[in-house]
């Protein structure tokens, strides 16, 4: 008698395991799709053409054990596949979303989870299974190139708005895959450098994220980076992937690669990284070669392949799901319209010149304007259906913006554009579109603008992406054109009485400290997606209200941030930006390692320690109203603290106020920061003289630093000071908080570096 064929159930896995052949199980471990995509799969390396063109990669299916292939698309702002496909007139745009940067300058959890829950359908409806983020890397410098697809310069943050975005996408049905597992923090040589970076500063700043995500939301994946921590690559790091995230953590999940990090097969299974990411043949062969010499136990392959399986029964493509490949586009275009303005940074507004009448005569400067940047270059891009820039939206307010500028500006465009259309290309859609350079503007021109209308608005943009950071000049400082014209528009207009206004479009930080005296109001749009120009001309009118507020320090030169002295590119001989490392044990600093000599002082850390002056400090951001701070209460608990505090709005106008909640520690023991943030909460639309009370959880855990002479996290007994601040400078009121005894939570003595710090 015939022994019927197992098929992958959800309560089978282990007998599906045994069933598997030792090809099967090598299969199973390498990515699906084992070539690079068409062009008209949008040259996606890993393009799943025969289900979802422009998706990043698969898993592979088997189909005699019912295993089904899995779909893997790109992220962080919304979902990245391609928009068109061959002998198909349907589009499959996605809806463009405000970059990370911008989410998590909502500091509104609830806002950041409903995001997901968008761009999770987008990924059910589109037949994907796992999207590929969020990312959660730490802005350890303003030159990162993938900044804006990343939170903040603070852990706690950067964990929060994660496990947020986790939750909503996961509600739908599908898995996120956090990343990038980890310290990776530059994108030069990321394929090959080798990240130095203490015990301490590696568990309190680079993994504390991961680890409040991994806790909180359950993320379905983690995608290791391609850079080394203290030596091994990450994919490649028992320590990292099995010790700390699955013995400490409790993750249940796969680790995946990220793309073409091509390591030692057998290392990584060893290392507990279950799939290699897009796939190669070789690859497959590998591993067979290896379990078969005896060089990678079978055991360990084993171990890897069950987890595959348990993740893929809790797919849509495990349920057989008949997706529709028709989202509510129109219904998330109104959620990214709304998230964009809520996590806008009013940076400066004297005078209350924002918001403006939409009676308003409006002479619009800057080439950004005309062309809108909605997001960041490379795997965070996605291919919407349109952009609104600034004009649309300044238009659809109801402002009269000068016809002539406008038309010089257009023509102008034109003209650039042609010659770029004209050059070499770019490399398709991994370096996305090019950023015009600026346009000089005559004072002759400025000066009748003056005459003709009643404020100035100026847009300054900015991109970056992956595969490369930025440069200082001319990018994270002003271009000589763009500080003439700002020079040249003030000097105008205020001659004339009239206020003008600086927006920002842009994913990351820049020197403001010399310029921004001169406008009368700065407001920081980030890339606020598809609706931004109706995004910004909201605000700007007061249709909608700035509650943003930063997540990250703006210094006031670049210099400034310790991080400096070790980031590749503010170094005089500046690191090529390599694919690898083939120099053996010739190492060579700011090209193959990268010295994290900071430590846990990272952004604010450091600046409030040191009480070193900055532009805008973490946390910061203006509001068209006021609010008062009541005396807070702080309890003690059996786990830590509980935290309250009323807000009143004193003001005249609507508005929502996030409340930080800082803590500075008893003196003596480990160093610590001056104050650390341990807790935040934002109030709902508060009404002209309404209040809410805003309750905040701080657990010892959470107040606890990593000792590395003990191996243990330590919650030290003595007296705290538990700040609620509008800022990280602006603390409103204090409470103390005691605790009695020290507390103490072991941890594995791993991860240490392999050269002196």
């Amino acid at each position: 008698m015939l022994t019927a064929q197992v098929k992958l159930q959800t309560n089978n896995v282990d007998e599906v395991l045994k069933a598997m052949t030792l090809e099967e199980k090598a299969m199973l471990v390498v990515g699906g799709n084992r070539q690079i995509a068409s062009a008209g799969d949008n040259g996606m390396i890993g393009s799943h053409a025969q289900r979802v063109p422009g998706a990043a990669g698969a898993t592979q299916a088997i189909p005699r054990l019912g295993i089904p292939s899995t779909v893997l698309t790109d992220g962080p702002a919304g979902v990245r596949i391609s928009p068109r496909r061959n002998n198909d007139q349907n589009t499959y745009f996605c809806t463009g979303f405000p970059v990370g940067t911008a989410l998590a300058c909502t500091w509104n959890t609830q806002l950041v989870e409903e995001v997901g829950k968008c761009i999770g359908n987008e990924v059910l409806e589109y037949g994907c299974d796992v999207l590929l983020a969020p990312g959660m890397n730490i802005h350890r410098s303003p030159l990162c190139g993938r900044n804006f697809e990343y939170y903040s310069e603070d852990p706690y943050v950067t964990g929060k708005i994660a496990a947020a975005y986790v939750r909503g996408i996961q509600s739908q049905g599908v898995g996120t895959s956090v990343k990038h597992f980890a310290g990776n923090s530059q994108e030069t040589n990321r394929m090959g450098v080798d990240e130095i970076i203490s015990q301490r500063a590696l568990r309190e700043i680079y993994l504390k994220g991961f680890e409040i995500a991994v806790r909180e939301a359950a993320p379905w994946t983690v995608m290791s980076s391609y850079n080394r921590i203290n030596g091994p690559f990450t994919q490649e790091n028992g320590e990292l992937l099995t010790t700390i995230l699955r013995d400490e953590w409790g993750f249940d999940g796969i680790v995946m690669t990220d793309w073409t990090g091509l390591r030692n097969t057998a290392a990584q299974i060893q290392a507990g990284n279950d799939l290699m990411e897009p796939g190669n043949e070789s690859q497959i062969k590998d591993i067979i070669d290896k379990v078969k010499s005896g060089a990678l136990k079978e055991a360990d392959l084993d171990i890897c392949v069950k987890r595959i399986l348990q993740y893929l029964v809790k797919t849509p493509a495990f349920r057989a799901y008949k997706y529709s490949n028709k989202p509510d586009l129109k219904a998330h275009a109104e959620v990214t319209r709304q998230c964009a303005t809520e996590g806008m940074v009013l940076l400066k507004n004297e005078g209350q010149t924002l918001p403006m009448s939409n009676s308003k005569t409006v002479s619009v400067f800057g080439i950004t304007s005309y062309d809108f940047i909605a997001g960041g270059t490379g795997s965070g891009d996605v291919n919407k259906a349109y952009t609104i820039d600034m004009m649309q939206g300044l238009t659809e307010a109801g402002l009269k913006v000068n016809a002539k500028l406008a038309n010089l500006y257009q023509s102008y465009k034109n003209y650039q554009e042609s010659i770029t259309a004209a050059g070499p290309a770019r490399g398709g859609w991994f370096w996305g579109k090019a950023v015009l350079p600026e346009m000089a503007v005559s004072r002759n021109i400025i000066n009748v603008q003056a005459q003709e209308s009643d404020v100035a608005i100026i847009t300054l943009g900015r991109q970056a992406g992956e595969g490369a950071d930025r440069q200082e000049e001319g990018d994270f400082t002003l271009t000589d054109v763009e500080r003439q014209l700002i020079t040249d528009v003030c000097n105008a207009f205020h001659l004339a009485n009239k206020p003008v206004v600086v927006v920002l479009n842009m994913g990351n930080v820049i020197e403001t400290a010399s310029w921004k005296a001169m406008p009368d109001a700065i407001l920081l749009a980030w890339q606020p997606g598809q609706e931004g120009g109706y995004s910004v001309a909201d605000v700007l009118t007061g249709k909608a209200y700035p509650s943003g507020k930063l997540t990250m320090t703006w210094p006031n030169n670049l210099i400034d941030l310790p991080s400096s002295a070790s980031f590749p590119n503010v170094r005089p001989a500046a690191a090529p930006r390599m694919r690898g490392n083939n120099r053996g044990n010739n190492k060579v600093e700011f090209q193959d390692y990268t010295k994290h000599t900071e430590g846990i002082n990272v952004g604010y850390r450091y600046f409030t320690t040191t009480q070193a002056s900055v532009s805008y400090p973490f946390g910061f951001g203006l509001s068209y109203t006021s609010f008062a701070y009541s005396k807070p209460v702080v309890k003690a608990t059996k786990d830590g603290l509980t935290a309250s505090i009323t807000i009143t709005n004193t003001g005249k106008r609507a508005g929502k106020e996030v409340v930080e909640l800082y803590v500075s520690a008893p003196a003596g023991g480990l160093e610590k920061p001056a104050r650390e943030l341990k807790a935040f909460a934002k109030t709902r639309e508060l009404q002209p003289g309404q209040s809410e009370t805003l309750t905040m959880q701080v657990s010892l855990y959470d107040l606890a630093s990593y000792n590395e002479a003990t191996q243990a996290w330590e919650t030290a007994a003595g007296k705290y000071t538990i700040g609620f601040g509008a800022n990280v400078e602006d603390i409103r009121v204090t409470a103390p908080y005691s605790l009695s005894k020290q507390q103490t939570v072991k941890c594995h003595d791993v991860m240490k570096p392999n050269m002196p710090l």
